[in-house]
């Protein structure tokens, strides 16, 4: 049986974590970015967490905007052949994607609990 008496998480901090968004103690994910069904400290349901291509996309700008600065920087000040562009920034793409992917997920699905947000309604 769970012990309820957790301090209250914030949400913020503890998606950015890979924590639950009650607790801050249990596991968000179950692998890189598969929501487990429910945490293991507190029993809180993961079933409101559907965070869909937010998080994604917020990478995408992100990682787009740093990315083609550092390439444009680099071009400029250098004037390197374009494979050595290709060595330094295909892998600094990979790794500034999926390094910001997983927090990012984890921050959109703490703000859907601290916010209360769930699927649009339409009222019969």
């Amino acid at each position: 049986m769970p012990s309820y008496d957790f301090p209250q998480a914030d949400p913020v901090s503890a998606g950015l974590r890979g924590r639950c968004p009650r607790c801050g103690e249990g596991r968000l994910f179950d692998g890189f970015l598969k929501v487990k069904p429910r945490c293991e400290a507190c029993e809180l349901d993961f079933d409101f967490a559907d965070a869909g291509d937010g998080p994604a996309v917020f990478v995408i700008l992100i990682a787009g905007f740093i990315l083609l600065f550092g390439m444009l920087y680099v071009e400029i000040k250098y004037d390197p052949p374009a494979w050595v562009l290709f060595a330094i920034f295909l892998p600094l793409t990979l790794v500034i994607c999926l390094g910001m992917l997983r927090p990012l997920k984890g921050l959109a699905i703490g703000l859907q609990y601290r916010n209360k947000a769930g699927q649009g309604r339409l009222e019969e």
